[in-house]
């Protein structure tokens, strides 16, 4: 059996009788100013556990093919009908998209981007519209031309006035003229405008009446626009209330629009409700925009390789006068990939300060077109991506952003004037790694600030201890 005398032989930590031991002032000091450096220490240290760290590296990206890129945008353009709007996207693999109304909303704007209604629906569209077939006959014009001084003139006298805004140059108007005067006759003769006094079909050439066509903003030709008189309600922008015909232009069918409109409003006295109540006049008819402006919201789902997003005005039985379209836009929202919420961003900071500074990069920014570019401007924007992949110390992936840099210009073009964003992602990406911290190496490091920090103090009070000896003994005179 081993005895306690063996046991205390190995003793690392042998005491001092405290008889044997002398306390002194600089002893005293010394202690205190190494207990405040262990805590001020132990402070640091476990600062230093509790932050955490990352490892930002440069890798190629590790996206599978096929993937698709999710592209939230909300862009309001002042002086764009939703009407004509269109949102068309294509890249370098050939993807060519026109029109994409899916996953896209748009919503009426006036000039200061205040939404002046609820959604903008385009209904349904014919794709080809029928103008009847071409004859070489001479007609009679039977339709009445309307300028800025009769316009409002017309509208009070008439319960239904049908209007079509065109210009001479145009294409489509060219074709829908021999219609549409024939149209007007026999509109005339069923419905007298003396005796009956129901309706009446005019013509504004917005060539020589562009004001007037821009108040009721005309933007594509031709249009077709049924105002009605009703009680001399007006919308809150002063203007009747009217709205646009979409179906096939030949004779026959204006005819039939133009009796279904009719059919429902008695001779005597002219009181009438302002909606129509005929089923096969609402196939043809619906909403014209309150105001020139449009604001486009939604996403698209689009290849991660080079393209263009494109916004502008299409239609297929429409002509346009591209002098006369303005592109200016205000982006208010643009991002890539999946929307993260600020909430998420803030609580990612503590790992990478800079992330999400250039996630929106084009928000809220204004490209506006004051006339002094002058006409057929299309303003494009160059969007550079790259992909941020943010991992924890187990390799989970704690989220995954897209930033972008933008650079907008301004070319002058003899065709449409679109507004472009062409994207293009890059192939390398930024990995953040966040470094894991061995709580063992924590405790290490605690026990090696108390020994060092105590074994310093030990030596300092030795040197001075002694240094006040010898001072002592030299004030005594003693020899040694």
């Amino acid at each position: 059996m081993i005895s306690p005398r063996k046991i205390k032989s190995v003793d690392f930590y042998r005491k001092i009788p405290r008889d044997l031991t002398e306390a002194s002032l600089s002893g005293a000091g010394l202690s205190i100013v190494a207990a405040l450096s262990m805590l001020l220490l132990f402070g640091m240290e476990l600062s230093s556990y509790l932050t955490v760290s990352t490892t930002t590296s440069i890798i190629i990206d590790r996206s599978s093919d096929g993937d698709f890129l999710r592209m939230d945008f909300n862009i309001s353009f002042p002086s764009l009908s939703c009407e004509f709007a269109s949102v068309d996207v294509s890249d370098v693999l050939g993807t060519n998209r026109l029109n994409v109304t899916k996953t896209i909303r748009k919503f009426s704007i006036d000039s200061n981007l205040t939404p002046t209604g609820s959604e903008f629906h385009s209904g349904e569209v014919l794709s080809h519209v029928n103008h009847g077939e071409k004859s070489a006959e001479e007609f009679v014009e039977g339709s009445v031309s309307l300028g800025a001084r009769n316009f409002d003139t017309f509208l009070h006298q008439y319960p239904i006035s049908v209007v079509n805004f065109y210009a001479p140059w145009c294409y489509w108007c060219n074709l829908l003229k021999p219609s549409w005067e024939k149209a007007a006759n026999q509109i005339k003769e069923r419905y007298d405008p003396e005796m009956d006094g129901r309706v009446i079909l005019a013509k504004v050439d917005c060539t020589q009446e562009a004001d007037l066509c821009r108040r009721n903003h005309i933007q594509g030709y031709p249009s077709i626009r049924i105002f009605r008189k009703g009680s001399d309600l007006r919308d809150d922008n002063a203007h009747h209330d009217h709205e646009s015909y979409y179906g096939d232009r030949n004779t026959e069918s204006l005819v039939k629009m133009v009796i279904g409109l009719v059919e429902p409003i008695h001779v005597e006295p002219h009181k009438l409700a302002l909606e129509d109540k005929s089923d096969n006049a609402s196939k043809t008819l619906k909403k014209a925009p309150s105001t020139g402006g449009c604001r486009i919201e939604g996403y698209m789902r689009v290849k991660k390789v080079p393209g263009n997003l494109m916004v502008s005005a299409r239609s297929g039985s429409h002509s346009f006068d591209s002098s006369q379209m303005n592109m200016s836009h205000v982006v208010n929202h643009l991002s890539f990939g999946k929307r993260i919420l600020p909430e998420a961003f803030s609580d990612l900071k503590r790992l990478a300060p800079y992330l999400g500074g250039s996630h929106n990069r084009l928000d809220e920014r204004s490209f506006i077109n004051q006339h002094d570019l002058g006409p057929n401007v299309t303003i494009e924007h160059y969007l550079q991506i790259v992909k941020t992949e943010v991992l924890k110390s187990n390799g989970h992936a704690m989220i995954e952003e897209y930033e972008y840099t933008a650079h907008s210009s301004v070319a002058h073009t003899y065709y449409l004037p679109v507004a472009k964003f062409h994207f293009e992602l890059s192939p390398m990406q930024v990995l953040i790694t966040e470094n894991s911290k061995s709580f063992s190496h924590f405790i290490t490091n605690i026990c090696a600030i108390i020994g060092g920090v105590f074994t310093v103090a030990g030596i300092l009070d030795s040197i001075l201890h002694q240094t006040m000896t010898l001072m002592k003994k030299i004030e005594l005179g003693k020899n040694f």
